[in-house]
């Protein structure tokens, strides 16, 4: 039984509607009902990282609709007028996806690599969530750790092609600290990265409520005396590792890199070298202490106090600082470069700019910060435009730390904490 005109011209207006929400949503997502929270999040995500995409499916609905006679009344012609509104919206949204490469430009204008710039395939955006890439090969759950009843394991992205001395990176999943997986996260990072002559370790550990940090640190620290041991295995040089991780991984990767050889951290295997050459945290978690008054929910301090530091902050304060990677912090931590969304709503920005302005006023290596105007949360897990931008430019960084930073790398904010030592609050390159 097929529905008539006045049905289908009412049922296109509220399709319509449907879609400008989740446009709006994107532009505009909720960051105070606790409710509306999540999906918000969740649609302004995957609006934003995948603009064209909902084009192209909303272009193919609008013709059915209009082919089974939406227009023949007045409300389908206003929900043909609100879909051409939300598309110039995805349009615009797009946009701001494209524009990442502008806004990497400009953050490591001063970086020189010994090699040109390696693009990502066009067929990885064209199908973003593919995790396959020529020249790659992975080899899956090897165990690193037995610990608590738990057999702890990793994968390895590496080049199909066998070599020697090559450089490696461990990827931190994110997740909350209670859930995720190293299947899940990271890959359109570490096949870019493999396909350009990386060694990369995606690493599970153990997840809260069962751990109480810092288990998840202990575990992670404990991979990486792994990766070192079995160096000559993968054909890795030992002496350059670096890190990357998003959210909860962008938390655990940043305390990996300013707690190096830390004997708290180490039990067991004190004497490991837990060094870290580069660090790169993702829309990370810089703050436990709530120091900055960021937007935060309720909820997320009472999940902090009671399943992952299964303490209170007014009663251990000092537990909650040592877990802040802005309370970490020292003169010798390795080069960095931070990667934020200026939409984030479930890891602030504020707290990402102030982490890279402390960086910059207190580290002796090279900082990077890049704010990403109309990226959210989790931008990265697939390979969108925006996503294809941050790895050709956490490559070059990262090819370019290698090689010890040759030339001359800073900004004007470098600059003028040179000149004249004072902070400096930071201001995103756009």
């Amino acid at each position: 039984m097929f529905l008539g005109a006045p049905t289908i011209s009412w049922l296109f207006l509220g399709v319509s509607l449907i879609g400008a929400v989740f446009t709006a949503n994107a532009f505009v997502p909720v960051r105070r009902v606790p409710a509306l929270f999540m999906p918000s999040f969740f649609g302004s995500w995957l609006t934003a990282e995948l603009a064209m995409h909902h084009v192209v499916w909303q272009g193919a609905a609008t013709f059915i609709f209009i082919d089974f006679g939406a227009l023949g009344g007045f409300p389908g012609w206003v929900g043909l007028i609100i879909t051409l509104g939300s598309w110039v919206g995805l349009i615009v949204l797009f946009g701001d996806g494209r524009r990442a490469a502008k806004t990497f430009a400009a953050a490591l204008r001063d970086v020189d690599t010994a090699r040109a710039t390696s693009r990502v395939p066009r067929k990885q955006i064209l199908l973003p969530f593919s995790k396959k890439r020529r020249g790659v090969k992975v080899t899956r759950d090897i165990a690193y750790r037995r610990v608590a009843g738990t057999i702890l394991k990793l994968d390895v992205i590496a080049p199909a092609t066998e070599g020697t001395n090559r450089p490696a990176i461990l990827q931190i999943h994110g997740g909350s600290w209670v859930m995720g997986d190293k299947r899940e996260q990271g890959w359109p990072l570490l096949s870019h990265l493999a396909a350009n002559g990386w060694v990369c370790f995606n690493l599970n550990y153990r997840l809260s409520p069962g751990a109480t940090f810092p288990d998840h640190l202990i575990d992670l620290k404990a991979g990486l005396a792994w990766i070192r041991k079995h160096a000559h295995e993968y054909g890795i040089d030992p002496g350059f590792i670096a890190v990357t991780g998003g959210s909860a991984g962008g938390h655990l990767a940043a305390l990996m890199a300013l707690t190096a050889n830390d004997p708290e951290y180490q039990p067991g295997f004190e004497e490991a070298d837990t060094s870290l050459q580069a660090a790169v945290p993702i829309y990370g978690v810089y703050d436990f202490t709530s120091r900055l008054g960021t937007n935060r929910l309720p909820f997320w301090y009472r999940r902090l106090e009671e399943k992952i530091m299964k303490a209170f902050q007014s009663e251990e304060p000092d537990k909650f600082r040592r877990a802040s990677p802005i309370d970490r912090i020292h003169p010798e931590a390795p080069p960095f470069f931070v990667i934020h969304g200026d939409r984030d709503t479930l890891a602030p920005v504020e707290e990402a700019r102030y982490f890279a302005d402390e960086l910059r006023r207190r580290s002796k290596s090279r900082v990077i910060y890049a704010e990403l105007t109309g990226a959210q949360h989790a931008f990265d897990l697939f390979c969108s435009p925006r996503t294809a931008h941050m790895l050709v430019a956490v490559l070059k960084f990262l090819d370019a730390a290698h090689a010890g930073f040759p030339g001359t790398l800073g900004s004007r904010v470098e600059q003028a904490l040179a000149d004249d030592g004072a902070p400096h609050l930071w201001v995103p390159v756009r």
